[in-house]
């Protein structure tokens, strides 16, 4: 479940910033319309970067994400959302987006033409657009000002959002029928009419059964449809009725790019007990995002126990592992500690590789900013304005490592090999295995570095390494792995990894 709320609501940094080529620049862009490259990658690695501001998540398309080979960046909630001024949690939270008050594309991260510019250079990269969108409610009625990023005039406590237009009658309130509690919000957790009718942290919640409702919200991602986005990530999907969205999600447009039905991912946070509000009951509106994977890989990163990750058990499945968005972690869990960070150094990086180079799921690795409370504002000027994601001061940016940037292409490469081989695990906290003849890695969270022999399925012959840079016009950037007779002996460094590929190997340049 998302934090949006009313107000109450080994320097693993430093190591990425030197594997960068640079900070992204945040210069704006001149607007143009959304068009699809000639070809988009062809990969089921998303990039979520999130509150990065539009001009920021355009460059990093463009230099990093699209020759890395990712297939999408998600990005965060682009509607005009309320600008908070003060709050118990600081000036301009990060969950001011989170509470909309139209669907205009004024927002803290940019505006609408730079919210198209955006979409058209990631397709120029070859990387497609997915939008967290927020559509189970609008901002808190009990916020106390009624100031936003684009102008749009809202009265929260009267459920009035003229811009859209909504007005009282078109959210659930205590005792309509629907919402059947005194205080309109949510206490019963596994009351599905509660959890689906009810407030969820006092934001305004949108009576999505009415046909004007779902002509809205169906409209709202039809703009973003057609101003070039692929896809959807859908915030608090375990608060909207199914049969609600399906209707919303059947109005939708084909994406511009591909012609194709958006992707959609919803979150659905697991731990109730009633069937019908458990993440397996919403897949038949499309994936949904893999909390209790990120949860299990935090418990074995953290107790060095990654030789318990030779089959992914019980724990990982919010659905079957085809229909999960898999993750470290997210905005909502990297702050409330149930999943792995930033903040925890190596563990994080490596559990990222992993997400990686095992076959379960969709994967998304996160960037978001540096925080030290947990609902302080990105880097932003006075006015709440999300400034550009400068790697160097306050941004997270592992995804635009070297190191991630070549288990992208790591995965890309080992796609067509859906199976693990070879996994052996040579301590608790060290382990390696392949993916049939395409690839190996091994990884090692322990303190000292590791050398052993492995079976990698790959022909012999020299390969590159790609966390520590892969394979270049001279031969390897970094560490060169011998393979021969199908087995190499490799050091892997304490609290590192190794990876080679069979498109990184040297002397077999491609053009």
């Amino acid at each position: 479940m998302q934090r949006a709320r009313v107000p109450r609501h080994r320097s693993l940094l430093a190591a990425v910033v030197l594997a960068l080529s640079g900070p992204i620049p945040a210069t704006a862009l001149l607007p143009g319309p959304a068009k699809a490259a000639a070809s988009l990658n062809d990969s089921d690695v998303t990039a979520n970067l999130w509150e990065w501001n539009w001009p920021s998540v355009a460059a990093a398309c463009s230099d990093h994400l699209g020759p890395a080979g990712y297939g999408a960046v998600q990005v965060a909630p682009p509607a005009e959302s309320v600008s908070l001024g003060s709050t118990s949690d600081g000036a301009h939270p990060w969950w001011e987006v989170y509470q909309p008050v139209s669907y205009g594309l004024t927002s803290r991260l940019g505006t609408r033409a730079q919210f198209s510019a955006m979409v058209t250079a990631c397709h120029n990269a070859g990387v497609r657009v997915y939008v967290d969108a927020v559509i189970n409610h609008m901002a808190g009625h009990n916020n106390t000002v009624n100031t936003s990023y684009g102008g749009s005039t809202f009265d929260p406590g009267g459920f009035s959002y003229p811009a859209v237009p909504y007005g009282y009658g078109d959210f659930h309130h205590p005792n309509d029928g629907y919402c059947n509690d005194d205080d309109g919000g949510i206490d019963d957790w596994n009351n599905t009419s509660e959890v689906q009718n009810c407030e969820l942290v006092s934001l305004s919640d949108l009576k999505t059964q009415a046909d004007y409702m779902r002509d809205k919200i169906a409209g709202y991602l039809n703009d973003l449809i057609g101003l070039g986005v692929d896809g959807f990530r859908i915030d608090a999907a375990k608060h909207i009725a199914q049969s609600d969205f399906a209707a919303i999600k059947g109005a939708l447009h084909t994406t511009t790019a591909e012609g194709e039905a958006p992707y959609i991912t919803q979150e659905v946070v697991p731990g109730a007990t009633t069937a019908e509000l458990k993440p397996s009951a919403f897949t038949s509106n499309g994936d949904v995002l893999g909390f209790s994977y990120a949860r299990g890989l935090k418990t074995q990163f953290q107790n060095g126990t990654l030789s318990n990750l030779s089959g992914i058990p019980s724990w990982s499945l919010d659905a079957s592992g085809s229909q999960t968005f898999a993750m470290i972690t997210n905005h909502d869990t990297e702050r409330d500690g149930s999943t792995l960070s930033y903040k925890n150094g190596s563990d994080y990086t490596l559990a990222n590789y992993f997400l990686l180079a095992y076959p379960y799921g969709k994967p998304s690795v996160f960037d978001g900013f540096t925080w030290s409370s947990t609902g302080q504002s990105p880097p932003a000027d006075t006015s709440g304005l999300v400034t550009g994601a400068d790697c160097s001061n306050g941004w997270q940016c592992i995804t635009l490592s070297t190191g991630m940037k070549g288990m992208v292409g790591w995965h890309n490469a080992t796609a067509s090999a859906t199976t693990v081989s070879d996994f052996t695990a040579t301590a608790g906290d060290v382990i390696g295995f392949r993916r049939g003849s395409k690839g190996w890695i091994g990884l090692n969270d322990s303190s000292s570095p590791s050398t052993a022999s492995y079976r990698t399925g790959l022909a012999d012959g020299v390969y590159c390494d790609v966390i520590t840079g892969g394979l270049t016009s001279d031969g390897c950037a970094g560490t060169a792995v011998t393979v021969s007779g199908g087995t190499a002996t490799v050091t892997i460094p304490a609290g590192g990894a190794v990876a080679v590929h069979v498109d990184a190997k040297s002397g077999a340049i491609r053009t």
